[in-house]
Order: C-alpha cells, then structure tokens, then sequence
C-alpha cells in the first residue's frame, strides 16, 4: 500500500495529515517501540546478572563475548518485530513472547545455559515500567524538548527583534499602559523556558521489585543477596532511570503524570501566545506573509487567514485532554494490580504528538508574521489618555491628593488629543521644571517604561 493512500484511511490525523509527528515519535510511543524496549531491559537484566551475580551457571559465559548478546536489542528490527508478534500469536502474552523469542536467539548463539535466566525473577510488570520510563525518557529528550526549546527560542529571538516596536498595550480589551511587541514576546518565551525548566526537573522512575513489589521470587531463589540494593542499581546504572524502592506490582505513574501535567502547561502557554496572535493579526498589528498558490477563503480572493494559530489551539486542547485523561487514570490501581494503566499508556505518544503538532503550526504561524509598524503608530497616537496614568503619578510625587480624580475626570471614557494632554500638562506648576517637561514631550510611544531593556534579558 502506498504511502498516500495508507495515510487516507487512518483514523488518526498523527498517522495520516500529520504523519511527521509519527515520523518522529513512532520510534519512542510505538508498538513496534514497545517491544523494542522490552527486549532492551530483558537483555540488560541478563547482561546485569552476568556481570554482577556470582553464580556458576552464569560465570561459564566468557565476558568478551557480551556484544553477541547485546545485539539481540542493539540489531532489533521489523523482522524482529515480526517473529515476536508470531510467537504472541502462541502465548498471547506480549511480555512472555519477549522472552521466548530471546531464548531462541541465545540457543541460536549457542548459549542455551543462559536462557532460564532470562526474565528471572520478574514479573510482566518489571519489564514494562522499565521499558515506558525508557521510551518516555527518550522521546522526551530526544524529541519533544528539542521542539518545545526551539519554539522557546525563536519567541525569544522575536522579543529582541522588536524590543523596541512601541504598541499600544490592552487590558479587559480596552487601551491601557504601551508596551513594546518585544516585551510581550520576552514574557512568553520565559513562561515557556520556565515550563521546560520544570519538566527537566522531573525524575523519571522504575521499579524493579517482583510481582507484589516485595522482591519475593528472586529472594527465595538467592536469600544471600540484597535485591533492593541490586535493583537500584540495575535501573540506574543499566537503564539510567531513578528507582522507585516502594511499590505495589506497578510503579505508580506518579512521575508520567507530573510530565503530562509539565506538557500541559506548556500546551496552554502556547495556546495563549496563539489567541494573542490571532487577536493582533485581526488588529492589524501584524501582516502575514501571503505564500504563493495559498488560498484563504474559497469566496473571499483577499484573504489570509491565521490558520496556524488555530490549528495550534486545536491541537493544544487535544493533548491537553489526554494529558488529562492520562494523568486521572495512570495513579489509580485496584489493589496491587489491574491492567487499565496498560491500555492507558498506549495513548502517551498522542498526547505527545498533538503537542508537537500544536508547537509545528505555532512555529510556521509566527514564520508568517511581520510588525506593522504604520498600524502600531497609528493605534497609539489615537489613544493619547493613557497618558493619564504618568501623570497622575507624577502628581501624586507632588503630593497632590486628588491627582487620580482629576486625571479621571479628564480622561476617562474620553477620546482625549494630543493638544488636550499637552496643555494640562504644561499648567502643571507646581512640578519642577523638569518634571513638568519630562510630561509635555511624553508621546503614547513612548511611554514604554523598562520595556526594551525587559525584551533583552538573558533567560
């Protein structure tokens, strides 16, 4: 089946219109990773007990040969996939066909003393918190972060670019205090610095303890042995995850939440720097650059609508109702165990993927933009009252007690001229000169206050 026409019949728009989402996430969030993974922790637990059990059985394996048996994951393939799959077909249990299937690839090596130690000890569980806290560690770092540090960055390169684009600044929607357009962009990409700041922050965590968490079958097996401190070290050192020492048959999930609710953050971040962009783009504060062969509306030839921005928080509500529903189910367990976490987890890449969606039309949205400085211009020498605000605080230096009325009796719900503004300021007495002429040459451009030096600081 061709590319086109397998991507015409997905139900996932992830598989499909945005199939380079799946591209780069299918690696990490996939079946085909899953498996994957599972075989990388049961190849490091047989490799960990190698290296660090003393045993007879296993000493007989000669070290310098580990490289055969890591190839087992490191050359793991869609033929490996494929005879997985054939051996679930048998078993119909998905972890147990792991381990088959690398028993078969021991006794291919010659190495058939090895293989009742594979998945010693563990329970189906073992394997799969080890392999999602790898796959999420992964896909997170790998790519996810880089997409959201990206989008970080250029909002951050915008704020410098216009640090000193004066605009007219709105609160409730009405005029109020200038701002610069590079002020407003330096406040998003700090909120979302922040947010990254806080996902990085977040340890990644695994259990490696048996079927109830009590490290019961392997401590009958070998009672000499401090399995909570191997543990510890073969989810750090082997799997380079946190161990979580206490824990029913799974691992809480607690971690994944805090992620799904660090990506949802972000998410809303995002979504608000897009309905702000929407909201300047119909103010004409911004123009969009027309692309050739685009089309706007089917009736309408001259438009250019802020379609990025929308499909942006379409897609943040998507994730963000994942991340949601995720971070609800994930922490809840029927006593030691229930399986609704497992069908759960298979949904982690879509709440990744609409996310990164969502962080790819917000990039392309903004590629489309540039200032419109004739309309900034023109918007804040129409709104000459807020200049009401400097100088009602300069009156207030002054000591004056009403200085708030006055300038509200003057200004408020008024169209206030230049002319207006300059001569109450100029019959500003009892201001010192300077004072006095720091009002008189004030314009709504510039009053911007520490605007430009703000859109410069370094994050």
């Amino acid at each position: 089946m061709e590319k086109q026409q397998f991507e015409c019949m997905t139900l996932c728009p992830l598989d499909g219109r945005y199939a380079g989402i799946k591209e780069a996430l299918g690696e990490y969030f996939s079946e085909y990773a899953l498996t994957k993974y599972r075989v990388y922790v049961e190849v490091q637990w047989l490799k960990f007990l190698i290296e660090t059990m003393d045993d007879a059985i296993l000493a007989r394996f000669d070290r310098a040969d580990m490289p055969k048996i890591e190839a087992i994951a490191n050359q793991f393939d869609y033929n490996a996939f494929k005879a997985i799959k054939e051996i679930e077909n048998v078993t119909r249990h998905d972890v147990k066909a792991v381990e088959y299937y690398i028993g078969d690839a021991l006794k291919a090596l010659g190495y058939d003393y090895l293989i009742s130690f594979v998945h010693i000890g563990c329970t189906s569980e073992d394997i799969n918190n080890t392999s999602y806290a790898c796959m999420i560690r992964d896909g997170l770092y790998n790519v996810w972060l880089p997409r959201a540090k990206e989008l970080a960055d250029i909002v951050d390169g915008y704020a410098v670019q216009y640090k000193d684009a004066a605009m007219l600044a709105r609160t409730h929607g009405q005029p109020a205090t200038p701002t610069t357009i590079g002020k407003e962009f330096k406040v998003y990409a700090y909120r979302m610095k922040q947010s990254i700041a806080h996902i990085e922050s977040i340890a990644i965590k695994a259990k490696f303890n048996g079927a109830t968490g009590t490290y019961s079958a392997i401590t009958t097996a070998y009672p000499q042995i401090d399995w909570p401190m191997m543990s510890r070290k073969f989810v750090e050192e082997y799997l380079g995850v946190t161990f979580n020492p206490l824990t029913t048959q799974i691992e809480g999930h607690d971690y994944v939440c805090h992620i799904l609710d660090g990506i949802r953050h972000f998410n809303n971040v995002v979504c608000d720097l897009d309905v702000d962009m929407w909201l300047y783009i119909s103010m004409e504060y911004f123009k969009q650059i027309p692309v050739a062969g685009e089309v706007g509306s089917s009736t309408m030839p001259h438009k250019v609508n802020p379609i990025r921005f929308e499909n942006s928080e379409a897609n943040v509500e998507l994730s963000n109702n994942l991340c949601v529903g995720l971070s609800n189910k994930l922490p809840k367990s029927r006593m030691q165990r229930d399986l609704s976490d497992s069908s759960s987890q298979r949904n982690l890449g879509l709440a990744f993927g609409y996310s990164m969606q969502a962080i790819s039309e917000t990039k392309n949205g903004l590629a489309k933009c540039v200032v419109n400085y004739d309309k900034l211009a023109s918007d804040l020498n129409e709104k000459w009252e807020v200049l009401a605000e400097p100088i009602q605080t300069m009156l207030r230096k002054y000591g004056v007690p009403d200085a708030y009325d006055t300038l509200k009796a003057l200004t408020r719900g008024k169209n206030i001229s230049r002319e207006d503004i300059l001569k109450f300021a100029e019959g500003l007495d009892m201001l010192s000169e300077e004072d006095r002429q720091t009002l008189v040459n004030m314009t709504p451009a510039s009053y911007i206050g520490k605007a430009a030096e703000l859109a410069v600081l370094e994050l």
